[in-house]
């Protein structure tokens, strides 16, 4: 095991707005990105799209979707500059999962725009552009296709390792942040290894469902999960 504080790293992170382990995990990396020198690709995944019944639209369909729409203006705005698509993500996904408010509604939308100075007609020209659909739809099936992905949050490693997680909550800071990205990193370099998961007891759901508290309240959707392979 070597430190990995004075190397540059790059990952690729799939994320959807509208999943509130994805978000605890974002919290995490952008500590670990406060301490080292790591770019972090943001990418796109659909839980929409992952987990569609039989029968139902696609989202891309749709004329405003839960998850779908919020990832397209993330896509109009990495085009412009990937530090809008991660502050959009960081704002929209925080408004959703800790101050109950909806990202996918114009209104809400508008002002988190404003408020990480995105180009005032960003709502209006990402969802007239039909093209934000193929840029999601892109990240979403090459996730699927190339990494099997089921859900969200993937890291992709440079050495093209992917990983399901980590999942935490709340997202661990300082020191101890350091410490599991260690650990992910030499998790990613261990041939045959494909799961290590923490069972979770009555008194860790009743604390996740307290984090999760104002995501539960304003989510519209009723949630359906893909099971994992």
């Amino acid at each position: 095991m070597t430190s990995l504080q004075s190397k540059p790293q790059k990952i690729d992170f799939f994320f959807d707005i509208m999943c509130p382990w994805a978000y605890q995990t974002s919290i995490w990396i952008r500590e670990v990105r406060s301490q080292i020198d790591l770019e972090i690709n943001w990418r796109f995944f659909s839980l929409e799209e992952i987990n569609r019944e039989e029968g139902k639209k696609h989202p891309w369909e749709r004329d405003r979707a839960y998850g779908w729409t919020p990832l397209r203006i993330a896509a109009w705005l990495r085009r412009i500059d990937s530090d809008l698509c991660d502050d959009w993500y960081l704002a929209a996904a925080k408004a959703l999962h800790e101050d109950g408010l909806r990202p996918y509604e114009e209104a809400t939308a508008r002002e988190l725009l404003a408020s990480i100075s995105a180009p005032a007609n960003a709502w209006d020209e990402a969802l007239a552009d039909q093209t934000t659909h193929d840029d999601v739809r892109r990240d979403h099936e090459e996730s699927v296709s190339k990494f099997s992905a089921f859900g969200v949050p993937l890291i992709v490693f440079e050495n093209g390792r992917s990983v399901f997680g980590p999942v935490v909550v709340p997202p661990p800071r300082g020191e101890e942040a350091m410490k599991l990205w260690q650990l992910m990193n030499d998790y990613s370099e261990i041939n045959g290894l494909y799961e290590i998961k923490t069972p979770k007891t009555n008194k860790d759901l009743e604390n996740i469902a307290a984090v999760f508290s104002p995501y539960i309240k304003a989510r519209e959707w009723r949630t359906v999960q893909t099971p994992a392979p």
